[in-house]
Formats: C-alpha cells, structure tokens, sequence
C-alpha cells in the first residue's frame, strides 16, 4: 500500500512538471514518414504507443560535454526505434562516440530514465528534500550521486516526486553515450534512427456536385499520426508513398492540427521521385503532439469528373484447370446491387481512403459510403464501392444447361430479373463472368454486351422508374479432346 501510494504521489508531481520544451530534445529535427494503414495508428482512443508505422528522424542535438572520457545522455526519444540503425556522429571532431546503450521507456518511470546523468532533486512526501545530485540510475529506487562530494552516492527508495535541475522531464527512451571529448563545451551531435508508432495515409473527401453529370469537389489531404511516445516540435516532414520492403518482422511498421505556418493560400507539398516510390515534402513546419493524428494538405481542391455505376455483378475470373461440367457450378449471384464511383487520377494519388458526401434537399453534405484507394499513378482510374444501392434488385437463374461431351461442348443460359422501386429510371450494369472454362463465346442476348473480354461479359440494362427490366443470355463453352472436363 506505502509503495502504491508513494508510486501515486511521483507520477502526481512527474505530471505536474510536464509541459515545457525538453532542454535535451533535438534543436531540428527531420522526419521521413512512411505509409501506414494501421488501425492502431489512427485509433480515437488512447491505445497508447505503437509498434506499427515507420519514420526515419534524423536531428541535430547540442550536448554539454567535459574533456575527456565520460557518459552523457540523450534523451526524448521514441519509446520503439530500431537501436540496430541508430547512428550518432560529431561532424565538427569535438568528440569520439566509445559506446552507445539505449534505455528503454517502460510505464511511469519512462520520464525518470530520460533523466539518467541529470541533475535532480528528490522529494519526499512532505516536500523535504531527499537527495540532490545526478541521477545515475533509475527504477523502484533513485541512484543520486551529489555534485558537491558531501555525501557522495545515495539510494532512495522510498520518496513522493522528482524535480529537475532544468524544469523539465524528457519523454520516451534514451540514450546513454560513453564518448571522448577533446574539450569541454557544448557539442553539436547528428542523430538518426528509424522508429514506429509514426506513418500517414491519405484522406480524399469527394463532394458530389448538383445535376445530372457526375462531377465530385475532390479534396486532398495526408493524415500523419504520432504515436511514438515523444512530442515532434517545428518538424520538417516528408511523407513517402509506396511499399519498401521491411525485412525485420518486428521491424517499426482525433485531435486534428494543421501544420504551422500552412495555409490553403499558400504552397503544398512538393512532389518528387524516390528510387520506385514517390515523396512529399511539407513546405512548412510541423507540430505532432504525440497521440495526435494531424492533417495537412496534400493537392489544391479542385472539381473533377466522375462515373457512378449501380453494379450487379456474379462470380470473377478464376479460371480452372479443366472444364467444369457440374450443373450447380455458380448458380446464384446474390440480389443486391452495389453503388461505384469512379474517377481518374489527375496526378498520383497515394493510398488512402475516400469519403463520398453528397447534398440532401436542404443542401446539407451526408456521408454516402467510403471506400479504399490503392497506389494510383496520374492517368489511372481508381473505383471504389459506396454501398448496397437501396431501390435496385436482381434475382438470377440459370434457364438452360447442357454438356455434349462427345461433341466437347457444354452450353449454359441466364435470366437476370432487375427491378427499381426508385422515382426515376437507372441503369444498371450487369457484369457475368463465364468461369467454366478459358474458351468460350457469347451465342445469343437480349442487349448488346457493353464490354467482352476473355473472362468478362458486360451489359448495361435500363431499369424504368417503380418497373422492372430483364436479360437473357446464352454462352457456349468449347475443349479440345485433351482437356477433359472435371
């Protein structure tokens, strides 16, 4: 009970002394985000930090360091970076890096052991100091060595907060460095590492325009989520789209911001090539409080056409080994009848998700379904579904069947029924995939098909308004003698 009550009071006191800018926290910072679809990442809840996502940082540090051999520690790090690429280097030679030991932030105590080689101030419940000194280690009890040599090392096991020299508490792991500086004095340090618990996707939000044409207001955003157990300050950000391969498996994979000193007036993300994938850089600094999902601009808004299909669609192109002549072979295709959108990239999307709003009769934008956008370089059509359309129906048979194995030929025949209980006419598109073999040919149909291809038979039927429409077709499958049916 005296050690849960002691661990209330520090994390009480731990909390009080948080909020101003870590004096060891990197003076710049460069962040390379990469893409990531994890739910964690973007979660509304407090799930905490994250071992999904992937970012490479890369910071300048100034560090106060004596002449000679000694430790010294960096801290307000990432709570999961990859401490196998962790590189830090002194491009002006002041120092040499001997060794190098990451700490890892764990519960409560992540703050005390960032402050590990700090100058301290235990408390004790009453406020009284305990000791005061450099905190050498840190845990269920504080290894506090006194600068001024009276009464040289104490452990502390029992005490009620912490308070540093500084004002402030590091957040996240931290880095203990044994290095020999050939002077005393602050030394500008170069640190990289990759870290997870960082990553973005991209955000569109397609408005349906008013009349008959199907025209969207498309706008573009990147969602960047921290997760990562530190705070980013005046970062320089560059968001990466593709899928570099991560070899590692354990490797790094809604408060809303815009990005300091951006506006829509003002420039966006420039575009670039990187080796197969494609790079965004922010033209602005930008904040990422941690457990925060920020949005930024990605393309300037604009109004772009588009393509809304009512599908019904039966089966897909699976092509088997040898024919199939079982008479139950795709029977049923299902009675719902799906609404798409589609549009054409006009510059590269990056993966991400698409909400579809369109306006009721009071003008008001409604959410009208959301679907996934894959990679889709400039020119590509990116199609989504929205959802189950409400008034259409379709009901399909199968009206004839027959096999001819002497002859190797098999004949089948579809009635698709399509009803609209909708207040105006719509056409739905009726999309067949014969899949009882590779070699096949359309013999007869009540519409023309608006697209055939080897494994796709296409029609688009007129449904009147509170009426009913039907297609008949008919196919004829074909094999040679070595190909004997299944």
């Amino acid at each position: 009970m005296q050690n849960a009550h002691r661990s209330m009071l520090a994390l009480a006191c731990l909390t009080a002394l948080f909020g101003s800018a870590t004096a060891n926290a990197a003076s710049t910072s460069s962040l390379t985000i990469y893409r990531s679809d994890s739910a964690a990442l973007y979660a509304s809840s407090d799930t905490g930090s994250t071992n999904d996502g992937y970012a490479v940082v890369r910071e300048q540090r100034s560090l106060p360091l004596t002449a000679g051999i000694h430790d010294v520690v960096v801290g307000d790090l990432p709570n999961a970076l990859d401490a196998e690429a962790l590189a830090l280097g002194f491009p002006d030679g002041q120092a040499k890096l001997i060794s190098q030991r990451l700490l890892l932030a764990q519960g409560a105590g992540a703050a005390l052991s960032g402050m590990v080689g700090r100058q301290i101030t235990v408390l004790g419940s009453n406020g009284e100091t305990l000791a005061q000194g450099i905190l050498l280690r840190a845990g269920d009890s504080l290894l506090v060595r006194d600068t001024t040599g009276v009464t040289g090392t104490t452990l502390v096991r029992n005490y009620a907060g912490v308070r540093s020299a500084g004002g402030d508490f590091p957040l996240g792991s931290s880095l203990r460095l044994r290095v020999d500086a050939a002077r005393a004095g602050d030394a500008r340090t170069v640190l990289s590492y990759p870290t997870s618990g960082l990553g973005w996707r991209a955000a569109y939000v397609a408005t349906l325009q008013p009349g008959t044409a199907c025209r969207v207001q498309f706008e573009s955003r990147a969602s960047i989520a921290n997760r990562s157990g530190r705070d980013w300050h005046d970062a320089q950000v560059t968001l990466i789209a593709g899928e570099p391969n991560m070899a590692k498996p354990a490797a790094p994979q809604p408060m809303m911001a815009m990005a300091r000193g951006f506006s829509a007036k003002e420039s966006l993300p420039q575009q670039d090539s990187l080796g197969d994938y494609r790079s965004f850089t922010l033209p602005g600094t930008v904040e990422l409080p941690d457990g925060s999902v920020s949005q930024v601009p990605l393309y300037a808004s604009r109004t772009l056409d588009c393509t809304r299909t009512a599908l019904y669609e039966n089966g897909g192109s699976y092509q088997p080994p040898r024919p199939i002549v079982n008479r139950d072979f795709n029977q049923d295709g299902g009675n719902t009848v799906t609404s798409t959108l589609a549009l054409k990239a006009f510059d590269s999307l990056p993966a991400g998700y698409l909400r579809v709003l369109t306006a009721d009769r009071n003008g008001i934008p409604q959410f009208i379904g959301e679907g996934r956008i894959d990679d889709t370089p400039k020119g590509s059509d990116a199609t989504i579904t929205l959802g189950t359309a409400f008034d259409l129906r379709a009901e399909r048979e199968r009206t004839a069947f027959n096999v001819d194995k002497a002859g190797r030929t098999m004949d089948e025949a579809f009635r698709i029924n399509l009803s609209n209980a909708g207040d105006s006419a719509r056409t739905v598109t009726v999309r067949e995939h014969p899949g009882r073999w590779r070699q096949w040919v359309l013999v007869s149909s009540t519409s023309k098909p608006s697209q055939q291809n080897p494994d796709t038979l296409e029609f688009r039927v007129e449904v009147p308004a509170n009426g009913k429409a039907v297609l008949d077709y008919a196919v004829r499958y074909q094999w040679t003698a070595d190909e004997q049916p299944q």
